[in-house]
């Protein structure tokens, strides 16, 4: 590192107004490396809970059909057992 004032990698100054009265800091940088780690996080979150709702939605519709078809096989038993009843009368 050179010491004779021709180094280029300097800590940049502050602005003591912007520190002092954050009110009225208007422009403020952005962190791109964490705001991609944000977004990601976030498109990862909504991506497994839509494939969680897949899931659900599947496991729904093969329980609305089960039970669907019991109560038709129920009101079939049913049925035939009301006609051998009146044909036996």
């Amino acid at each position: 590192m050179a010491t004779d004032g021709t180094d280029t990698a300097t800590f940049p100054e502050g602005d003591a107004e912007a520190e002092l009265n954050p009110g009225l800091n208007k422009s403020f940088e952005v962190d791109p490396v964490s705001s991609e780690i944000a977004a990601d996080k976030v498109q990862q979150n909504l991506e497994r809970k839509e494939n969680e709702k897949a899931k659900r939605d599947a496991a729904q519709t093969l329980k609305k059909t089960i039970i669907i078809s019991a109560v038709i096989v129920a009101v079939a038993g049913a049925a035939f057992a009301i006609t051998k009843k009146m044909k036996e009368k």
